[in-house]
């Protein structure tokens, strides 16, 4: 078997570069010169989270001949500087191969399970239950590209900006749960009730949401009756002026900015909305293993 040739002492000193290595195409390993490029002890981490392939099992299907860092190294490369597709550099495997793997991984869910594995795992570092009973939900709008349709963009008027608008929830540690991309047009309080939907239905733990005064009304009413979830808002006080942290909002205010501090989810680029919302998972799927490798 695999496992009895390639452990994970062997991928976290850096000996194997992933638990297929004996399947690669050649033994070359690439240079570690990018920024976003993996560690070791972060990359020892991923890979025991990325799921076995069906050929291994004998369902069928070609060996991968690509090294998963190599294919995870790229992904991270490209929501980090926000460049295309076509123009990922050729020390990475094909452009193509790397698309069709984040696509792959998308459609079988793997980028939430491994999100998930990541957040449960910091959280009980953290000395947390991994399963979260609190959240913090929020939005952001961004500029969309001339590649963006105009059925899936609008204005927002309160904030000047045409394209697109990110719906997140996070934990107490600031962790993405759940995100949901819309119109920038679409209002805060629409745009909660398909996330907070999805909260409840992922996160079912989850009994305590805090939000800013945007989802007041009768979205409290209706997240209680028909989610069972109690939605506190968190509001600025009449005598508060100028700059203030807001208790709980900060938190997911300070996970919008990891997420904008990534050039590819810094304006939107993508096709579809649900395009985005993968690159907001990876964004966070890097936040969150680099600061996970620091604790083990």
């Amino acid at each position: 078997m695999l496992s009895c040739r390639i452990t994970v002492a062997d991928v976290a000193s850096g000996r194997a570069c992933c638990r297929l290595e004996p399947f690669h195409r050649d033994g070359a390993r690439r240079a570690r010169r990018y920024p976003s490029d993996t560690t070791d002890a972060q990359w020892a981490i991923l890979d025991r989270l990325l799921p076995e392939p069906a050929w291994l099992a004998g369902q069928g299907g070609r060996p991968e001949v690509h090294c998963r860092r190599q294919i995870v190294d790229a992904i991270f490369y490209l929501v980090d500087n926000g460049n295309k597709w076509r123009a990922l550099p050729v020390d990475f495997p094909p452009w193509s191969t790397v698309y069709n793997y984040l696509s792959t991984w998308e459609k079988a869910g793997v980028t939430q399970q491994v999100l998930d594995g990541l957040r449960d795992r910091l959280r009980l570092a953290e000395g947390r239950t991994a399963a979260p009973s609190a959240a913090i939900i929020d939005s952001a709008s961004v500029k969309a590209a001339e590649t963006v349709g105009a059925a899936s963009r609008g204005y927002d008027a309160g904030k000047k900006i045409n394209g697109r608008k990110r719906h997140i929830a996070v934990d107490t540690l600031g962790l993405l749960l759940v995100v949901l991309v819309t119109a920038a047009s679409v209002q805060d309080r629409d745009g909660a009730k398909p996330l907070l939907q999805h909260l409840a239905t992922a996160c079912r733990r989850v009994q305590l949401v805090w939000a800013d005064g945007g989802y007041a009304g009768k979205l409290l009413t209706w997240a209680k009756t028909q989610l069972r979830l109690t939605l506190q808002i968190v509001k600025r006080t009449q005598d508060m002026t100028g700059f203030v942290v807001l208790p709980r909002r900060w938190v997911v205010e300070r996970t919008l900015a990891w997420i904008i501090g990534h050039r590819r989810c810094a304006r939107d680029y993508e096709r579809l909305p649900q395009h985005h919302e993968t690159m907001v998972r990876w964004t966070m799927i890097r936040i969150t293993s680099r600061r996970l490798a620091k604790q083990v």
